[in-house]
């Protein structure tokens, strides 16, 4: 039961002390005057003012209500480290205990899990979040079992009660730890990409250790082995060995002692990219079809183009002394002797033999392709005369042979069965709407993939492999017609972008391949095949231990699954031939970035609240009641601030002055007032 006297005035304030200013005026006048009636009449004024201020008794029935005090248990990554999770789990027994034995106090347990993404320990939003469901002037203190190593303090609300850090870990603690900085996402593949080493010890780390073994693994393969300093910096170059995704894994073997291994081990994905695709493209004459090439080419920033036409071939004789013509001599032996190696792509347009380019020049492709290189022919007329490319040395990497017919029919270009699997020609759009192409050379005997067909599935499109280069050869010189919108066009531009592309070694253009894409630890495992059946892909985790997952077909040729990887690190995929690696989670996780117990990082939290930081090596501090604004922690000691919180069950209110009251001695005091000045 509480007893109060309020004030709920009749009029506003300032019209209260602007009336009790006059009255007081009125007094000082009386007084310089002699009045004699002038205490009456100040009584029967300070009647009139208590009335309009309004004075109320109220009593109000209280109920007292405990106190609250949130206690944050800390099981992040970092915090289950050596024997933390044993010295929290311990701690939170005792600190049951203690908080129990306050009389009046209730309790919330929060517990901290390690975030989403790789956000590390968000203890300052777990705590805002427990004060929006409390009451904060409940609030008697927060405590907070943990190491310290809190990512969110930026984020930290103002607190109604001291915060006390009882923190876990060791003063002999210490853990070594592997950084890698200048990681790019992309890298030109020949080149060397700087990346910035540092092998670091943290806390108590042991003497005279000035050196560390590391390795470095590309792709999972056998590892090189070198010895770096401790505690320098070190610049690596690193060459990417080709185009796609690099998984590099970086490794210092563990010492015996420290906290952990994860943070001695570094994932880096880097994308291996050309620098500059050089094609050599060579027109045996003019036609529509060459600036449909260049145009192709010369689109792509990344293609440096060298275009020859052949316009004035040898066998023309029109009486023009060739030192007036303007024409640039075809470097032949520059061209295919002494750079041919510097070409990613060959690509001969309507070419014949006319004594331009020798024997042993095009013999010397051959051997370019069976190197690595790759070969283009678009053939036309030219293809099936006696004149051919074909009746020459290339002849042996050549996919199909010409029958020396020419047919001058209009057809539809179609996608073969193979061709829809075939990542070249697949997904190309509806067939049914292409226009039609008004030639085609016959060719027999093919060898590869017929991913094209045209007039009476005649082969049109053929691709093949010889040695370590690729060979294609498309029977028509009427892909242009597309590009004019002949008939309503067709995927020219597309379909000569994926054939260049390919022949170059473009992975995402690979007909046999298996990769996987990471969102987070979820990984997406693709497998594209030119066969109708594929096996189980076989996937061996970080520890070693193996799952085999079955694959679905999507959409012809491209196979589907995913997996739900159990840790961060290296997971190695095969299936059949193929075989991937891909690394899931972040390179370097954040919440063992940092391992070592500290008080540092809530320090500008802990500070302003006066609370405490103490280590539960020394044991569980014992809880005291302390004033708010007073220190709230000491040795071996943490306070906690008594609230008195209460909640109102009822409240009475009555006039302390009632009308009638404050008629009659206003009143009786006027009167007598009159009385006495009406006698003198």
């Amino acid at each position: 039961m509480t007893q109060t006297i309020l004030f709920d005035p009749l009029v506003p304030w300032v019209v209260i002390w602007v009336l009790t200013a006059i009255t007081l005026l009125s007094i000082v006048a009386a007084l310089w005057r002699g009045l004699s009636g002038w205490a009456l009449r100040a009584l029967s004024a300070l009647v009139l003012l208590a009335a309009l201020s309004g004075p109320v008794y109220q009593v109000e029935d209280r109920a007292p209500l405990s106190d609250i005090v949130l206690v944050v248990t800390d099981e992040t990554a970092s915090n289950q480290l050596s024997d933390r999770a044993t010295q929290l789990a311990d701690a939170k027994q005792e600190l049951t205990e203690h908080l129990t034995d306050r009389p009046n106090t209730e309790t919330r347990w929060i517990s901290l899990a390690d975030g989403e993404g790789d956000t590390g320990s968000q203890l300052m939003t777990a705590i805002s979040e427990a004060l929006a469901e409390e009451p904060r002037a409940r609030i008697a203190g927060i405590i907070a079992l943990s190491d310290g190593q809190v990512h969110d303090v930026q984020d930290a609300p103002a607190l109604p009660a001291p915060l006390h850090l009882l923190m876990t870990g060791k003063e002999t603690d210490w853990d070594r730890r592997l950084i890698v900085r200048n990681a790019p996402g992309f890298a030109i593949i020949g080149e060397p990409v700087t990346l910035t080493l540092r092998i670091e010890d943290q806390g108590a780390a042991p003497e005279n250790t000035p050196l560390a073994p590391l390795e470095i693994s590309i792709d999972g393969e056998p590892p090189q082995r070198f010895t770096l300093p401790i505690g320098t910096d070190i610049d690596l170059p690193l060459t990417l060995p080709h185009g796609g995704r690099n998984v590099i894994q970086f490794t210092v073997p563990e010492e015996a002692g420290e906290l952990t291994a994860r943070n001695n081990t570094a994932l880096v994905q880097i994308n291996g990219v050309r620098d500059r695709l050089r094609v050599l493209l060579v027109s045996g004459e003019p036609h529509p079809g060459s600036r449909t090439w260049r145009n192709l080419l010369k689109s792509d920033s990344a293609v440096d183009l060298v275009h020859f036409t052949i316009l004035r071939p040898p066998e023309k004789q029109d009486g023009v002394p060739v030192d007036e013509l303007s024409l640039i001599a075809f470097p032949t032996r520059e061209l295919f002797l002494e750079k041919i190696d510097d070409f990613d792509l060959i690509i001969f347009d309507r070419y014949q033999r006319r004594g331009i380019l020798p024997a042993i020049y095009l013999d010397n492709v051959a051997d370019y392709v069976a190197k690595g290189g790759a070969v283009l022919v678009a053939a036309g007329p030219d293809f099936a005369t006696a004149d051919s490319i074909y009746r020459s040395p290339l002849s042996t990497v050549l996919p199909a042979r010409p029958t020396a017919r020419v047919i001058e029919l209009p057809y539809q270009p179609s996608v073969t069965d193979l061709g829809q699997r075939h990542p070249v020609t697949a997904d190309l759009g509806d067939v049914s709407t292409w226009g039609r192409w008004l030639r085609q050379i016959e060719i027999d005997q093919p060898q590869g993939h017929v991913v094209m067909s045209g007039l009476e599935d005649r082969p049109l499109l053929v691709l093949n492999r010889v040695g370590e280069g690729r060979v294609a050869l498309l029977g028509s010189d009427h892909a242009w017609l597309w590009s004019r919108g002949y008939e309503g066009g067709g995927p020219q531009l597309e379909l000569l972008r994926r054939l260049a592309h390919w022949m170059m070694k473009e992975p995402e253009l690979e007909e046999e391949a298996l990769w996987a894409e990471a969102t987070g630890q979820r990984m997406r495992i693709l497998r594209r095949t030119l066969d109708d059946t594929i096996g189980p892909v076989t996937i061996t985790q970080p520890d070693g231990a193996t799952v085999e997952l079955t694959l679905a077909e999507r959409v012809p040729g491209l196979w589907e699954t995913s997996f739900e990887g159990p840790e961060i690190g290296l997971y190695r995929l095969s299936e059949g031939n193929q075989s991937a690696v891909i690394g899931l989670g972040p390179a370097a996780p954040r919440e063992f970035e940092e391992t070592m117990a500290t008080a540092d990082v809530l320090q500008p939290v802990i500070k302003p609240t006066r609370g405490g930081l103490l280590r539960l090596q020394d044991g569980v501090p014992v809880l005291r009641n302390i004033r708010a604004g007073r220190p709230a922690a000491g040795r071996g000691w943490i306070g906690l601030t008594p609230r008195d919180a209460y909640e109102t069950l009822s409240v009475v209110q009555s006039q302390l002055m009632p009308p009638w009251l404050v008629l009659l001695l206003a009143s009786f005091f006027i009167t007598v007032a009159w009385m006495r000045e009406g006698r003198r």
